[in-house]
């Protein structure tokens, strides 16, 4: 454990209570943050910081929270907090992912921000954003070990290793294939392989993931040509650095956005 981190997790209490009265703290928290933004360029600290007593369940997927009038730790409204700041700016920014990119970097240092971004479903995922994204849930391990994690399915709760294995399998098995490691391992081999990678090890880790988009892909008219690596060569080369940078850290969901314009593309020939 880091010096000063605290032993066991604790979270903003604007993300603690009944789904109700979580967005509503999570909307004012949005105006709060995107009112000082509009002054200095900074974020406030949340007002208030609770500790999830050691065991105790952290909702970090909407499909999971199926109790909405329970009182709950409920991570994933994050999302909103985002939403209603970009909302809150979007007068003065046209373009709001600036806004989110700062938000991100500055709570990513926390341990509840380094974990809700590591798992967070949106894409374009770049091979050193993620990095960033696992390098700061690493260095929150411990504290984020002492709670447990409903996903995206019911059941038992998650460990912190099984929520990572579920949430970011993408990335170990494009950037750390060999699974005898230990998931926490795993992702920082991972980690260390994405802050280091040139196009090429990009091109290689997106090869890797590529049969799994597959098997998620539906209704590709052109599945033999998409799928033929020779094809995704080219076509890998053929992108510019800002476009190849959004798919550099072979995320699925973003693979799976290739696989969909490159068949339209042979589809209009």
């Amino acid at each position: 454990m880091a010096p000063g981190q605290p032993a066991s997790l604790q979270l903003p209490s604007f993300l603690h209570g009944t789904l109700r009265s979580v967005q509503q703290k999570t909307r004012k928290e949005g105006l709060r943050c995107g009112e000082q933004y509009r002054k200095d360029g900074t974020f406030p600290a949340p007002s208030q910081m609770l500790e999830v007593p050691p065991g105790e369940v952290v909702l970090t997927h909407e499909v999971s929270d199926f109790q909405r009038e329970r009182p709950a730790w409920r991570l994933y409204m994050v999302s909103t907090l985002m939403g209603n700041l970009s909302e809150t700016l979007s007068g003065e920014w046209q373009n709001p992912f600036p806004v989110r990119d700062a938000y991100e970097a500055f709570f990513r240092e926390t341990a509840w921000g380094a974990l809700y971004f590591a798992i967070d479903p949106d894409a374009p995922r770049s091979a050193a954003l993620t990095a960033l994204r696992l390098q700061a849930a690493l260095r929150f391990w411990e504290p984020l070990h002492s709670a447990r994690y409903f996903f995206k399915t019911l059941g038992a709760a998650h460990t912190l290793e099984e929520l990572m294995a579920a949430s970011c399998a993408w990335a170990m098995d494009a950037w750390c294939p060999v699974g005898e490691a230990s998931v926490r391992a795993r992702l920082e081999i991972a980690a260390e392989r994405m802050a280091r990678a040139t196009r090429e090890d990009s091109i290689e880790a997106i090869f890797r993931e590529m049969p799994r988009a597959l098997a998620y892909a539906r209704n590709l008219k052109n599945r033999n040509v998409v799928a033929d690596p020779a094809f995704q060569r080219q076509r890998l080369l053929a992108l510019d650095a800002e476009d190849f940078e959004r798919v550099s850290g072979a995320c699925t969901s973003d693979l799976l956005g290739l696989l969909y314009a490159w068949d339209r593309q042979l589809g209009k020939h």
